[in-house]
């Protein structure tokens, strides 16, 4: 597949060391040969394939010199995209990358769109779409064991298991027609329905298998939306600056202090937590507060686990009991701070009104209780440990989708199966389990989805 030069910086955009542009495509060499200058006067179009090279870039038109750089030097097919890539390494400022991509665009490069070296490495058949995805993931990991599940998606964990039932489907197709074609096969029915129910239990079991892992994966791959609700100045600052480790929420006595959202990622127990920190939800004449009050019940609304702080110095007021009604039904963990102080909370009370079996202990002044509460959290989602490393999870809300709609209509398949209906009418549930499955990992996909899922992607991937 033939495309033009793109050219796109590689790396975050500020000031660092190093700063890596990337060009790819059939001209990639040659658009940086005609402005890089060695020393010994080499060529980039003569040099071995995977090499590195120092020289300066010359802008053709002043003959002055544009940057000093090392020059990577990567031929087709042997590299991300299937195409000739070369990746200059310049100085880490703003001014001299952008000098450094305007020169290569001035000599003919395209600038790439989000994603389009990826979106490139996938049409060109390096990678398959759920691979293309895991790169992105790559990226956004925010926990160790993100990282690995996302390097296990690239390395084509998913993708195998997908072929693999995809394979055994359209083997039993390929069989079935086979037979039905062949009129001297009096009994086809009876030859054919009892394999294609077998692999069609066969595929929904591992399907079965990879959706039992779909809630911890996607909590992996998105984190888990955790917001911190209570009446004011009961610690729900104090908690986030604990579980955070450094000091993002402003802590006071007066009541009211925190007055919006503040957000911030935490790795429990190599779970990302998205921790919300919200204005005490309370009624108030504040306009300003009422306004993070509103926020915090929308917030509220949207997360994936409750962590209820109560002041166990205090008794409980009707302030406390609203909030347990706002959090009925949801994943709660109730932590009880203060308990440095003298105890006044009704602790079987809490109970009762929560449904929650046992409540954590905190006196966030001290920082004891942490990790118990952070032990909690990964037994309620967890089961405290997360599964081996054997398993192939699916952390991808697109995949966990696709899955749901293949599971059902191989289901139709085997209920037709066992109602006696005809076989040429199951092939369409059981063909299309197979075409489902295919757009996982991109066999079966349309080019606006295809761009859709780019679209997503930095600059320079």
């Amino acid at each position: 597949m033939q495309f033009d030069t793109i050219a796109a910086i590689s790396t975050p955009m500020g000031e660092g060391a190093i700063a890596i542009v990337r060009l790819s495509g059939d001209e990639a060499i040659q658009i940086a040969d005609t402005i890089f200058h060695s020393p010994g006067g080499k060529s980039l179009a003569k040099v071995d394939s995977h090499t590195i090279h120092y020289g300066n870039l010359i802008d053709p038109n002043t003959k002055e010199i544009v940057e000093e750089v090392m020059a990577s030097v990567m031929k087709a097919p042997k590299t991300f995209t299937r195409e000739d890539v070369v990746e200059i390494n310049c100085h880490g400022g703003i001014v001299a990358v952008n000098r450094v991509l305007g020169l290569l665009l001035r000599e003919g490069a395209r600038l790439a769109e989000p994603g389009e070296f990826t979106k490139r490495a996938f049409l060109n058949g390096r990678i398959d779409l759920s691979q293309a995805e895991a790169v992105m993931d790559l990226i956004r990991a925010k926990t160790d064991r993100a990282m690995d599940v996302a390097l296990n998606q690239m390395e084509g964990k998913l993708s195998r298991l997908i072929g693999e039932l995809r394979l055994a489907l359209v083997e039993t197709l390929a069989e079935v027609e086979v037979k039905i074609d062949y009129p001297e096969y009096d009994d086809v029915e009876e030859m054919t329905v009892p394999l294609m129910i077998e692999k069609s239990m066969w595929v929904r079991e591992e399907i079965d298998k990879l959706l039992l892992t779909s809630s911890q994966g996607k909590i992996l791959r998105e984190g888990l939306s955790t917001v911190i609700i209570g009446r004011p100045n009961v610690g729900k600052s104090s908690l986030l600056n604990s579980l955070v480790q450094e000091n993002k929420a402003i802590v006071t006595e007066i009541a009211g202090t925190t007055r919006d959202i503040i957000e911030e990622y935490v790795n429990i127990r190599g779970v990302p937590l998205r921790l919300v920190d919200t204005a005490g939800i309370r009624e108030t004449e504040d306009i300003v507060e009422r306004i993070g009050v509103e926020r915090s019940r929308k917030v509220l609304k949207e997360a994936d686990l409750i962590l209820l702080v109560l002041n166990g110095s205090e008794e409980l007021l009707v302030e406390d009991e609203r909030l347990f009604e706002a959090v009925s039904g949801m994943d709660l963990i109730v932590v009880i701070n203060k308990t440095d102080l003298p105890q006044k909370i009704n602790m079987q009370r809490v109970l009762e009104l929560t449904g929650v079996d046992k409540v954590v202990t905190t006196s966030l002044l001290i920082d004891e209780g942490v990790t118990e509460l952070e032990e909690a959290i990964a037994e309620l989602f967890f089961e405290g440990n997360l599964e081996s490393n054997d398993l192939t999870y699916v952390s991808n809300a697109r995949h966990i989708a696709l899955l749901h709609q293949a599971r059902a209509t191989i289901d139709e398949a085997l209920g037709a199966a066992e109602l006696g209906v005809p076989i040429d009418m199951i092939l369409i549930d059981v063909t299309r389990t197979w075409e489902i499955l295919g757009e996982i990992i991109g066999d079966t996909v349309q080019e606006s989805l295809l761009n859709e899922l780019f679209s997503r992607f930095c600059l320079g991937k």
